[in-house]
């Protein structure tokens, strides 16, 4: 049965292509945490509409050397990389106290600023136009690293990684999720997201599997793949910002550094000033998300006030017997 059309596009599970159509009865399906239901492709979960989105994008993105390319376990602070990553390599094009009062991320979200490739530019357009974009094109994507198209893979771009501890990342998933739900639908209950969770059925996990993947790369090619953990990039900013310029190529200058470039960047995003934006304090996304929803509390350690301690020492044992072996600490 058709779906209505007041429902926001990310519900929307019927404006899908032909190919998903004919994929989906073949894929294992699980309870969606947002939407109705999660299906397995390349290893990772997907709901119907964004897998239309992965498809395209593996299909026709053609990616350039100059490319920098932000990944993410879901909540794992995207929203907040994003913003640092548009206003670093943006940094000269908005200086000064002028310009900085037009600066984009005063008036506008950082999903719409840094767009996701699967879930937003493939997902409105099979072949978007991306070939006019100046370098270095900036995007954002949640896919694993198996299943980023060849293109990017093989080429020279840079890549971001970002992960968060399990507990903070399942916790702000759970949030995030239930913001999103119909109201008919009510809320996904705890116990069971965590069931969920444990057994790798979240968006576009297994968590494990995606930063394990991601950690490896960085790990055979550092000049390529940047790995980052939110917890270190809150608790020392200025150090993992100039570590993140030099990455990219971009280096602050001694008379940026003077001039208090970093400070000036790291305070334009911090999480009280883009959340107190009237940017991100109302109106919505073209896919149908409030603004707001991304913007809840972008703590360390939020975990304790939801989780039970058998409920942490579950997640606790699952991440630590996948990532056994692999030098990797979360």
């Amino acid at each position: 049965m058709p779906q209505s059309p007041s429902l926001p596009k990310y519900l929307q599970e019927d404006d899908i292509s032909q190919e998903c159509r004919d994929l989906l009865p073949s894929l294992p399906r699980e309870q969606g945490w947002v939407g109705t239901s999660l299906h397995l492709y390349q290893g990772f979960w997907v709901g119907p509409r964004y897998l239309k989105g992965a498809l395209a994008y593996q299909r026709h993105f053609k990616a350039r050397d100059p490319d920098i390319l932000l990944v993410t376990t879901p909540k794992s602070g995207t929203t907040w990389l994003k913003a640092i990553l548009f206003a670093l390599l943006n940094r000269t094009k908005y200086s000064g106290s002028g310009l900085q009062r037009q600066h984009p991320l005063l008036s506008q979200n950082p999903h719409d600023l840094v767009p996701f490739l699967e879930l937003k530019l493939y997902l409105e357009q099979d072949v978007p136009d991306l070939a006019s974009l100046p370098p270095p094109r900036l995007f954002a994507t949640h896919l694993s690293y198996q299943s980023l198209p060849q293109s990017l893979r093989d080429s020279s771009c840079k890549l971001v990684y970002s992960c968060r501890n399990p507990k903070d990342t399942f916790v702000s998933l759970w949030h995030f999720a239930n913001k999103l739900r119909s109201k008919d639908k009510g809320e996904n209950l705890l116990q069971e997201s965590l069931d969920r969770f444990c057994r790798g059925v979240s968006l576009f996990g297994p968590y494990w599997d995606q930063v394990l993947g991601y950690h490896k790369v960085s790990s055979e090619t550092p000049e390529k793949m940047l790995f980052l953990k939110y917890e270190d990039m809150k608790e020392n900013p200025c150090a993992n910002l100039r570590r993140l310029a030099g990455f990219l190529e971009c280096p602050f200058s001694e008379e940026e550094l003077r001039e208090g470039t970093v400070d000036e960047i790291l305070r334009l995003c911090s999480f009280d000033n883009l959340s107190g934006l009237e940017a991100n304090k109302s109106g919505k996304l073209v896919s149908g998300e409030e603004n707001k929803s991304f913007f809840r509390r972008g703590e360390v350690g939020d975990w304790v006030n939801y989780l039970s301690v058998d409920m942490a020492e579950r997640i606790d044992h699952v991440v630590e017997e996948k990532l056994h072996g692999s030098g990797l600490r979360l």
